[in-house]
């Protein structure tokens, strides 16, 4: 029987204020990433939660990343 790789692991998202000047104006923007600088959209982390799943299908070579609340209602075990 095939049993399948995959590594699950929870991440949580970084809150990252940004600082840029033009001209005599200083701006500050804020942005969510995960490891690797991935980006998160504000809207997501606001909607689902902080809180991130890994998984990696060591067969396939694939990286999935959802919401850990999706990852739950879908039945993917989570530590």
């Amino acid at each position: 029987m095939n049993q399948v790789k995959q590594r699950v692991r929870v991440v949580t998202v970084r809150k990252i204020t940004g600082k840029k000047s033009i001209k005599d104006k200083v701006y500050t923007y804020e942005y969510y990433t995960l490891s690797l600088n991935l980006y998160v959209p504000k809207d997501v982390v606001e909607r689902y939660g902080s809180e991130f799943v890994i998984i990696k299908d060591e067969e396939k070579n694939i990286i999935t990343i959802i919401p850990k609340k999706i990852a739950e209602e879908q039945g993917i075990k989570v530590e």
